[in-house]
């Protein structure tokens, strides 16, 4: 296990274990002692005692101080057990105030989650309409929206949600997402089951739809002092949400929704960066997250992890092509309008930015490359992409010319899609693939305003080099270091809850400021 995810409680209990093995073993092997007491046939068997009853103490003493507990889903998820191995250690250690809660919310999971017999009584409930204290377990219901990147950023969002409101997180998992995550949560599923009383509804559901809390607000049919309450509720929470929708995020507001056992959540954006906005949760979130840019840093590496399905494509392409170099580079290319930002302007962007920051090394045009040796490769670059373009200059520069630092550089590109298929299967398990790859790159440039790269930053641990949106005329600067790893907020309410007036919610804390790429949008940095 890696030594920085360990408490210094556990350091003393590791320690405490050592010294106590340590004298066992000394005392196994004086042999003018241990003859006296024991055959030398039976000092294997004694030794292999002591050492599989220190093995089982290590992981006891160990395991709650983990972000990531692995029990008996080992074999049916090899990804939690080696992901350690293939990508960067972590800089950030989770608070143990964090890994406390993630304890207690796997004990509430497994008492709450589905099939158990309080799961059973809350669906009695939704059945009914009506609220009663037969159970205590609440529900958010996450409904999938949009591309991989937006359903990983708004996944996440939902469960400190559900963390913060002592709720149980279940996914409704359609086609286009089956086979892409291991369970997170050990003995219960998060999966929203086959039988869920909306589930043939909840897929389709849309603002307009008369049953959300943004809809009810604005009939007046519901308001903070509302004492009948609903059994459920849907929250509209997507890019195109509006005022009424957006009242979620005030303090007020979330009294009666803490009442509502069941809260179908329907959105495609990171809108965690809201929630430290709420007062009632601030105490809580900074408890959780002292390191403020570290959430999805560690939320994200606690919930996702890739099948082992799409685990053996990710090692196996990492192991062809990636193992052997000295330095990994991940280049994130994402073009929103090929009209606004042609080929030319992308391509000269993302040389200037690589070669000024030092990323990669420039090449001599006037000489041709000379033999190189086929075992080395000082760097590779992991280009993703839909468009081969890309790469293919890239590569072509490098296998031409050689670098004027005497490196080796070679390029990759996992796939050539052409355009975006969020709801396709094996659409999205190869953007997994390619997620996952570029979070073991030791430096990252992404591109402005993609969730795709967000994954990847905050999964790899690293704040990336962003390329900075071209909009028909190129960017001054070209690009620019990351001053935080989390995702942005593209679409954060802007209104305050108290003053009823229209804020800049970047303002309001110093934790929560404008975003690098989105002047509009929000996210969090640490105050120093």
């Amino acid at each position: 296990m890696r030594g920085n995810r360990f408490g210094m409680k556990t350091f003393s209990k590791v320690g405490a274990g050592l010294i106590a093995f340590s004298v066992v073993a000394v005392f196994i092997y004086q042999d003018t002692t241990l003859n006296s007491i024991t055959s030398k046939s039976n000092r294997t068997g004694i030794i292999s005692f002591f050492l599989s009853c220190f093995f089982y103490y290590l992981i006891a003493c160990c395991q709650k101080h983990l972000l990531i507990v692995i029990g008996s889903e080992e074999e049916s998820c090899i990804s939690k057990k080696q992901s350690a191995l293939y990508r960067k250690s972590s800089l950030h250690k989770p608070s143990s105030y964090l890994i406390s809660k993630l304890r207690n919310y796997e004990e509430l999971h497994k008492r709450c989650g589905p099939h158990s017999e309080s799961y059973k009584r809350s669906i009695q409930q939704l059945v009914s309409g009506e609220i009663d204290n037969s159970t205590d377990c609440k529900y958010v219901v996450w409904v999938a929206f949009c591309g991989l990147g937006n359903r990983i950023l708004s996944i996440t969002s939902a469960f400190l949600y559900a963390l913060l409101t002592n709720r149980v997180l279940l996914i409704n998992q359609e086609h286009d997402m089956a086979g892409l995550f291991c369970e997170p949560f050990p003995d219960k599923s998060w999966i929203l089951p086959e039988d869920f009383l909306f589930k043939s509804e909840i897929s389709s559901f849309e603002q307009n739809y008369n049953h959300t809390y943004g809809n009810m607000l604005k009939s007046n049919i519901i308001n903070a002092s509302t004492e009948l309450l609903p059994s459920y509720l849907f929250l509209y929470l997507s890019h195109d949400y509006d005022h009424h929708d957006k009242l979620f995020f005030c303090d007020q507001e979330q009294a009666p929704l803490s009442k509502i056992p069941w809260l179908i959540m329907k959105s495609n954006v990171y809108f965690l960066p809201s929630l430290f906005l709420i007062p009632s949760f601030e105490q809580e979130l900074n408890k959780l997250f002292p390191d403020k840019e570290t959430v999805f840093h560690h939320l994200g590496r606690y919930l996702f992890h890739p099948s082992n399905q799409v685990w053996r494509l990710i090692i196996k392409y990492y192991q062809d092509y990636l193992a052997k170099a000295e330095k990994r580079i991940g280049i994130q290319i994402r073009v929103f309008d090929v009209e606004t930002s042609p080929f030319e302007y992308v391509m000269d962007q993302i040389l200037a930015c690589t070669q000024k920051e030092k990323l990669l090394p420039e090449v001599d045009t006037e000489k041709p490359i000379a033999g190189r040796s086929k075992n080395r490769t000082n760097n590779a670059v992991l280009i993703t992409s839909l468009f081969p373009g890309y790469f293919e200059k890239l590569k072509n520069m490098y296998e031409e010319h050689p670098t004027k630092t005497g490196e080796v550089v070679a390029v990759y590109q996992p796939s050539q899609e052409e355009e975006q298929q969020s709801y396709n299967n094996s659409h999205n398990i190869q953007a997994w693939v390619e997620m996952n790859l570029l979070s073991f790159s030791d430096e990252l440039v992404t591109s402005a305003w993609s969730t795709f790269g967000y994954v990847a930053q905050g999964l790899g641990g690293v704040r990336p080099w962003i390329l900075y949106k071209i909009n028909q005329t190129k960017p001054d600067p070209l690009c620019g270091r990351g001053m935080s790893m989390e995702p942005c907020f593209h679409a954060p309410p802007v209104y305050d809850c108290k003053a009823k007036t229209t804020v800049d919610t970047a303002t309001l804390v110093p934790h929560v400021r404008h975003c690098e790429d989105i002047r509009w949008g929000i996210k969090l940095f640490n105050t120093s």
